[in-house]
């Protein structure tokens, strides 16, 4: 038989069954259309995880271990010295040191915020890093400016998300972009604290200014320059010496082991949080999209099987109509050509609207 007989015949017999076909094409849209929904899903998850939380295989954080005998002789610190020392750990490409504002520091802010009427205070908790860490994510200098000058500062983009998801709905206050925030200033008083009453002797009025966004930024605040931290701990009588933690940059992926080696030598340890808590959150969505897969392609799976009945129903209910194919010539090979044909068409449409429904619910999230 002809293709174009063949398709011809197939089609006739799919127009005239369409109502109990549609079933079964409806269930393999069922299933298909869950099981592209859930794996583009999952595949979607894992990309925000990846980018809400970035793992470099580069880079490791190296703190002071928590408990040691050297922390509680008060010998174990990260100075300049111990700083010097990572960078000559064979496989390290570069080091920066990172120190925390060690004094307390407020913000109050009481006028318009981008059209609203905003008055809020809160305690600042600010991280000094190194501008070459930071890089071109500033788009403004990232630099120390001086006693009496703004502070440059830079957020984490992953808290202007939360404040566009989270604060900015629940205050009705306007949803903002990295480029509208782009050199606001805050105001800043350093030497004061909403959380104690004491206040620090020649507290000082000054103004943070927001240069850019950096997934180097810390979560808990904001960064500013190393040399401003330095400057305003040394200024206070606090500890302007010793930094809280240094990011080390290996000079490639297989250099981490023979680094993390050289970084217990010397006492320290790395601090992995971030990272282990990445991997434990990449690995529930990967569980939860095998789940939802799973059950996406037994419905499948049940869809198939259903279709299969179906045609061998309609098989049993055409065996007239089979014997006069095979009286004018016929053949078993295209009698079942033309069977396959439909349950082709059939699985292919239920497919087709399966992936168009999966399309159409991925808009609508």
């Amino acid at each position: 038989m002809r293709t174009g007989k063949l398709i011809r015949l197939a089609r006739g017999n799919l127009v005239r069954e369409l109502g109990a076909l549609a079933v079964s094409a409806g269930g393999v849209a069922l299933g298909t259309g869950c099981l592209v929904f859930f794996l583009a899903l999952g595949t979607g998850l894992q990309g925000v995880v990846n980018e809400v939380f970035p793992v470099s295989t580069r880079e490791v954080e190296v703190v002071v271990p928590q408990v040691a005998l050297g922390s509680l002789l008060g010998e174990q610190k990260i100075d300049d010295a111990t700083v010097a020392k990572l960078r000559a750990v064979r496989g390290v490409a570069a080091a920066y040191p990172k120190m925390q504002l060690r004094i307390p520091a407020v913000s109050r802010y009481n006028g318009l915020f981008f059209g609203r009427e905003v008055r809020m205070g809160l305690e600042v908790v600010a991280t000094g890093l190194m501008p070459e860490l930071v890089g071109p994510d500033a788009r403004m200098p990232f630099e120390d400016p001086g006693e009496g000058q703004p502070i440059p500062v830079v957020g984490n983009r992953r808290l202007l998300e939360l404040y566009n998801k989270v604060f900015a709905p629940q205050r009705n206050l306007p949803r903002l972009t990295d480029s509208m925030l782009i050199g606001f200033q805050i105001p800043l008083e350093l030497g004061r604290s909403f959380v104690t009453s004491r206040t620090l002797p020649n507290p000082q009025e000054t103004s943070m200014q927001l240069v850019g966004f950096s997934e180097r930024a810390t979560l808990a605040g904001v960064s500013m320059p190393l040399a401003a931290i330095q400057r305003i701990n040394r200024k206070y009588g606090a500890d302007a010496d010793t930094y809280s933690s240094v990011l080390v940059r290996a000079q490639s992926a297989d250099d981490v082991t023979d680094v993390a080696a050289g970084v217990r030598k010397l006492g320290l340890e790395i601090d992995d949080a971030e990272r282990r808590y990445a991997v434990q959150i990449g690995a529930a969505v990967e569980l939860v999209t095998l789940a939802l897969s799973l059950l996406a392609a037994l419905i499948t799976g049940l869809a198939a099987v259903n279709t299969m009945q179906a045609f061998y129903a309609s098989v049993r209910e055409r065996t007239r109509e089979i014997g006069i194919l095979r009286a004018v010539g016929a053949t078993r090979g295209d009698v079942a050509a033309v069977v396959l044909a439909e349950a082709a068409a059939t699985g292919l449409a239920g497919g087709v609207v399966g992936v168009l429904l999966a399309r159409i619910a991925a808009a609508l999230l």
